[in-house]
């Protein structure tokens, strides 16, 4: 499963969040915003740090000189591209540079597709966010079946604990994935009062993906990608297959570092694994596909539009959006839990956003509502952490640092 884009043990890899239909492609609208003398409306609201050459295209220019940074940043503003720049390779074995056409793994920064996934459903009547596991779902302890509410799950406030994972495990098949975790996540145990914060256990990301399959009659992979990436326009995005991240000259390659400070390509190397004591022995090759609930592969592009869509009613109804994003549970003095990501007041601003990280792998974005702001971050190798980047790119937007807040997940 893909490594948690919060504060925990799993994440630290690489940092943690600092969060805090159209078919066709939703355009970005615009080049990009240059800095003008004197000023302007248009430049009014763009703060200095943001634009090319300010203090945050420098600091990523400096990590990426240093080795320290290989993917790809974003900043949008109301639609218009304000900074994108691409460092390092995508495939070294094949010469492939990173773009913004090219598609990252997401880890945990695609959980709230799954949350998406059930307001959708909520919405249209065909479940409530207060119905229990054992309303559509069998085999569950009797507790978790008759007391757990999807609610609780999105929430992070179940009170369940997840099986240990099997982290050498090579998958072969969309099929073996689907009934492993199936299986897995039934073996979950609730080991704490409903309505207890459980530090983000998989189960709460497998079994609300479990429950849209059982709702929709689809695979979790293909209702997301038909119900969200393609009515935001997220024409780059997928739950890709590992032969398609092996062929695919539009997917980034994980470059994951070893023990003996060696650098390799972890989807061609499976009997490599991490060595970090955070995720040790893991190597996100293994898995076939990611996880029902949770991963996926997007372009920094498509994150901005994703974020487009929640905002104007094309991927969730406004309200209904609202809810997604609302704060359900204090985990600090300004920072909350929302449904599947954390959301946080910075500065007196509101910032939603989600991160995941894997050896080889980070990606974060951040939404920063009252100012139409849009940060992504997307990385394919171990170096700087998510925390300090998208630190950095939190200052730059709004002024203000991130922090005080409890780490936002």
């Amino acid at each position: 499963m893909a490594s948690d884009g919060v504060w925990d043990r799993r994440s630290l890899l690489r940092g943690a969040a600092v969060a805090a239909g159209a078919a066709a492609a939703v355009p970005l609208m615009g080049a990009a915003v240059t800095a003008r003398a004197g000023g302007g409306d248009a430049d009014s609201d763009i703060p200095p740090d943001t634009l090319p050459g300010g203090a945050y295209d420098k600091y990523v220019a400096q990590l990426a000189a240093a080795g320290k940074f290989s993917g790809v940043v974003l900043l949008s503003h109301k639609g218009r591209t304000v900074l994108s720049r691409s460092y390092g390779m995508a495939d070294k074995e094949k010469g492939i540079a990173n773009s913004e056409g090219v598609a990252f793994s997401l880890s945990s920064a695609g959980k709230p597709f799954q949350a998406v996934a059930i307001l959708q459903l909520a919405q249209q009547g065909k479940l409530k966010l207060s119905d229990t596991v054992g309303t559509y779902l069998t085999g569950f302890a009797k507790e978790i079946a008759e007391q757990v509410t999807i609610h609780h799950m999105l929430a992070n406030i179940s009170g369940l604990e997840s099986p240990d994972e099997d982290v050498q495990r090579i998958f072969q098949s969309r099929e073996e994935v689907q009934e492993f975790y199936g299986q897995w996540a039934r073996h979950s145990k609730l080991v704490a009062p409903v309505g207890t914060p459980t530090g983000h256990a998989g189960a709460e990301v497998v079994i609300p993906a479990l429950i849209v399959q059982a709702v929709t009659g689809k695979t979790y992979w293909d209702y997301v990608e038909e119900n969200i990436f393609k009515r935001c326009g997220m024409t780059g995005s997928a739950f890709s297959t590992r032969p398609q991240w092996l062929t695919d000259a539009h997917i980034a390659h994980p470059y994951m570092t070893l023990a003996d400070g060696s650098v390799v390509d972890a989807v061609r190397n499976l009997d490599k694994s991490s060595s970090n004591q955070l995720t040790l022995g893991r190597n996100p090759g293994r898995s076939f596909i990611d996880v029902p609930g949770d991963g996926g592969f997007a372009t920094a592009p498509d994150l901005v539009r994703f974020a487009r869509a929640l905002s104007d009613g094309t991927v969730l109804e406004r309200p209904y959006a609202d809810v997604l994003t609302a704060a359900k549970s204090p985990h600090g003095p300004q920072s909350f839990g929302a449904y599947q990501m954390p959301v946080r007041i910075v500065s007196g601003q509101w910032v939603h956003g989600r991160a995941g990280a894997n050896p080889g792998v980070g990606a974060s974005w951040n939404i920063y509502p009252y100012t139409g702001w849009v940060g992504v971050i997307l990385s394919n190798t171990d170096g700087e952490t998510l925390q300090a980047l998208s630190g950095r790119e939190v200052q730059a937007v709004t002024g203000g640092t991130p922090g005080g807040g409890g780490g936002g997940g």
